[in-house]
């Protein structure tokens, strides 16, 4: 059992992990070996709160398919057990950050102070452009 957050918890045996053959360059490397790993998780599997699985489907985004299911495709390392670690990263960082909850944005009104230097700065400027073109004689 992988502990992710205090009311989330992910079995081992629902990741599934398996190697696919890596694209990009590398040489013969790549043309050989299945280095890259693949990981899906079915999140139904899991039991996850309903705020939490929103927010989740939100940030899984296009690693989420319809059926729930997220994949992560690592192969940033040419060995099969780096990659595994790798993807396996990026899911529990995708899982603790779905469960945090964000802090409400709490509107607030501008202090009297900034709207008099807002209404200065425009009068100022208003001033400079008024005077650009007075260019004839004044009486």
């Amino acid at each position: 059992m992988l502990r992710i957050a205090r009311n989330i918890q992910l079995n081992e045996d629902d990741i599934e992990i398996t190697f696919v053959r890596a694209s990009g360059p590398g040489g013969q490397n790549v043309n050989k070996l299945s280095t890259a790993a693949q990981l899906r998780l079915d999140t139904r599997k899991l039991t996850l709160d309903d705020d939490i699985a929103i927010r989740l489907e939100r940030m899984a985004g296009q690693r989420m398919t319809k059926d729930g299911v997220i994949v992560i495709h690592a192969q940033r390392f040419r060995t099969q057990e780096r990659n595994k670690a790798d993807a396996i990263d990026r899911l529990l960082e995708l899982l603790r950050e779905a469960a945090v909850r964000p802090i409400p944005r709490r509107a607030t009104k501008p202090t009297l102070g900034s709207k008099k230097r807002r209404l200065e700065g425009k009068k100022r400027r208003g001033d400079v452009k008024a005077n650009r073109g007075s260019g004839g004689i004044h009486d």
